[in-house]
Formats: structure tokens, sequence, C-alpha cells
């Protein structure tokens, strides 16, 4: 059954209450660090926590004067707290905050993608346990190669998936670091201790070296990660597509009571959820190529990168979170057939065997090249005349010299292609 997908828990994380909850927190912690210092009066910081809050729509109105808004920020702040607030944003610049607060927000958004691939992965290994001999048309460059299964598909999938579980592990850890360092990142104005004390209390690592900001090859790494998740899922997403059209009609995503798939066709049921996972993954990957572009900045630090990444960032994960929910829903309920996908492996009229036959020349002393040729002549006939390849073979005078009716008849077993995936099955700590 469909979840309604919770945007809020990703839209809370990119909201400006939550942004200006995490400069709060960044200062106060801050200002108790200078206290421990003896640079800020103890009582001053009781009255900070006790006092300090801030309104977003006043930032807001007052960021349309000074159009800064930490300064904006800041400045509401001070009305809430009184005189204390001189303590706050002492010997700091604005990148140290809004930096340090970016960090600690892709940390949130990263851990809930993660946990919605948890939930993918899970799902994509309970379909291969369920589809584990569920034979189907293996195809390379879009013709039937040999037999496969869709439970070994699903598993396929699976093992990318964990693959993004450690992309997004690399890449959380990666941008969950802080900087408290001051205008160039020297450490003239602010004392290092200030910085360990409040990246420890966010959960964060102190930036080995910053300049003003902390460097967006960070950023970068994380957007990438990001695409590179994506692209799977569009990998995944246009396998279905694929496997839905019409002349295969092999799995089909979910299609609910009362949906309709084209204003003038009343037969349509269209892999729209896929489609929609095919486009967002190409703005995944136009997200990466900006996150690369922000890399250079000029000297200690310009601003090129900081309007761009207030899209690119917030857009790129709220895209792959709802491209992760909205797949683990398709492969949940995916519809499949398996008598369409027996049927289409017997189209090619036994085909998928000639690697078989092949095999079993060479055993009998055939040379491979002489095999080959055996094998190919009566495929080709195959193809052409549309006669089973095993008819074929049993009246070649050729094969017939090396192998009997009996020992033909053995090996157009479709058994023999899934006598071994056990093996592959037992890799994830599933029964072989």
């Amino acid at each position: 059954m469909i979840e309604r997908y919770t945007l809020p828990e990703m839209g809370r994380i990119w909201s400006d209450e939550n942004r200006f909850a995490k400069w709060l927190e960044i200062e106060v912690l801050a200002a108790e660090a200078m206290a421990e210092l003896g640079q800020v009066p103890r009582e001053a910081v009781r009255v900070i926590r006790e006092r300090a809050r801030f309104d977003v729509a006043r930032i807001l109105e007052i960021e349309k004067t000074t159009r800064h808004d930490v300064i904006a920020f800041l400045t509401c702040v001070g009305e809430y707290v009184g005189v204390e607030a001189r303590y706050l944003h002492l010997g700091l610049t604005s990148s140290d905050v809004v930096d340090t607060a970016l960090a600690v927000r892709m940390r949130e958004a990263g851990l809930l993608i993660r946990r919605r691939l948890e939930k993918l992965h899970a799902v994509l290994l309970r379909q291969a346990e369920a589809y584990r001999d569920t034979l189907m048309p293996g195809r390379t460059h879009g013709v039937h190669a040999e037999p496969t299964t869709l439970g070994l598909k699903f598993l396929l999938w699976a093992a990318e998936v964990e693959r993004g579980l450690e992309r997004m592990d690399r890449a959380i850890a990666e941008i969950s670091v802080g900087k408290l360092a001051g205008a160039v990142g020297t450490y003239s104005t602010v004392d290092p201790f200030v910085e360990e004390y409040v990246c420890a209390r966010l959960g964060l690592t102190p930036e080995k070296v910053s300049t003003q900001v902390i460097q967006r090859d960070r950023h970068a790494a994380f957007l990438a990660a990001l695409a590179v998740i994506g692209s799977g899922l569009e990998k995944f997403a246009v396998e279905i597509r694929n496997l839905q059209r019409t002349d295969l009609r092999e799995v089909e995503e979910p299609f609910r009571a009362g949906q309709k798939g084209s204003s003038a066709m009343p037969h349509k049921r269209n892999p729209i959820v896929c489609e929609r996972i095919s486009g967002l993954a190409r703005l995944l990957r136009a997200n990466a190529i900006v996150g690369l572009e922000n890399v250079a900045l000029w000297h200690e630090r310009d601003i090129s990168h900081s309007s761009v990444e207030r899209v690119v960032i917030p857009d790129s994960t709220t895209v792959l979170d709802y491209m992760v929910f909205r797949f683990t829903d398709v492969v949940t309920d995916l519809l499949v057939y398996p008598d369409n996908m027996r049927r289409n492996l017997e189209r090619t009229h036994g085909l998928v065997f000639s690697q078989r036959v092949l095999l079993a020349l060479i055993e009998k002393g055939l040379s491979r090249e002489a095999a080959y040729a055996l094998v190919q002549d009566n495929a080709m006939r195959c193809w052409e005349t549309g006669r089973p390849l095993r008819e074929l073979l049993g009246e070649d005078p050729g094969v017939q010299a090396v192998l009997g009716p009996e020992e033909l008849d053995a090996l157009f077993d479709y058994g023999y292609f899934t006598k071994r995936i056990g093996r592959v099955y037992s890799r994830f700590g599933l029964s072989e």
C-alpha cells in the first residue's frame, strides 16, 4: 500500500526555522566556550541561554535593510537577549556559523536518506528471496542471452544499494566538519578551543585547516555521492520500464485502483514513477556538476558558491529522498508475470541453450572452432526458420556423430542455469 511521501521530514531540515535554530545553537555554544576561557562572563551566557530566540519573519524584515542574513539574524536575537547580546559572535565571521550549521543540516539530510536506503535494501532482499527461482530471459545488447532469474536481478540492485549506503556513510563523514577559525582561518580572533568545544557538542570534527570557509571539495563529494546513488536508482527504473513494454510485459510497476494512464487511451498502464525517477536522476547529476564548479573559489573565499548551494544542496537531498521513497514503493508492490517470462524465454525456440551444446561438443573432443561452427550454423537456421534448435541439432550429421538423442535432450534443461545461484545468495547472508 502506497504511503504519502513525508516531505516535512526533509523540508524541516531545510526550513528557515531549522537554519536559524542551528545558527543560534552555534552562537550560544561559542559564547559558552568563551566563558570557559574567561573571555565572557558566565552570567552573561546564562542570560543568553535563557533569552535567546528569534523570529523568522523579523529576520527577513531586517535583512531587507541589512542585505546580510547573519547580521539580520544577530540583530533579531539581540532584540530578545538585550545588552548581553554583545557577547555573541565575538571574533567570529559569518561563515564560521553558516558553514558549520550547513554541515549539521547536510548530515541530518544524509542520515534521512540513509534510512530510506536501508528500507529499500531490505525490500530488495525480500523480493530476491521471493523470486529466487523465477526464470526470465537474460538480455545483452537487448537480445536474449542465457536465462537468469528475477531474484538475481533484485540481488544485483541490493548490492548496488549496499554500495550506496557505503557512499552515503563516506559522504556524511566527509561533510561532518565544523569551522570557527575567524575571518581567514588563522584563529587570530578566536581561540581554537572554541571550535573544538562547539564541534564536540554538535557531533562534528574540527576542520584541519580552513580559510574563511570549509573547503568545497567536501560539498562536491556529497553531491556526487547523491548523483551516483540516483543514477543507480535510474538504472533500476530503466530496467523496469523496459520489462514493462507491451511486447515483453514481464514486470509492471503498481497500477493503483482509480489510476489513469492516458487522457486519450483508457487501456494505458504507463511506468510513470520509474520514468519520473529517470528524469530526476538527471537533476542530481547536473547539481553534482555545480558542486564541482564550487570547489575553486578566489583566494580565501568569494561567495560564488553561496547562492547556488542554497538551491542545489536542499534540492538534491530532497530529490534523492523522494526517489528512494518512491522506488521502494514500486519494488514492494511490483507486479510480476512469470508466465510471460517463460513465454518470452521460449520465443527463440531453444537458442538460449546454444552455449550448453557448444560446451558439450567440446567435452566430446571437438575443437572449439568446429563445435562453434556446428552450433552457430544450426542457430542461424533456427533464427531464420523458427524451427526448434533441439530439432535442428538432432538432424545434423555432425552433431549426431558426437551426441546421442538422450544426451541432447539432457542439454535442454532450464535447471542448468540456476544450479549455482545459491552461492550468490550466500554472499548476502541468505541461505545457499
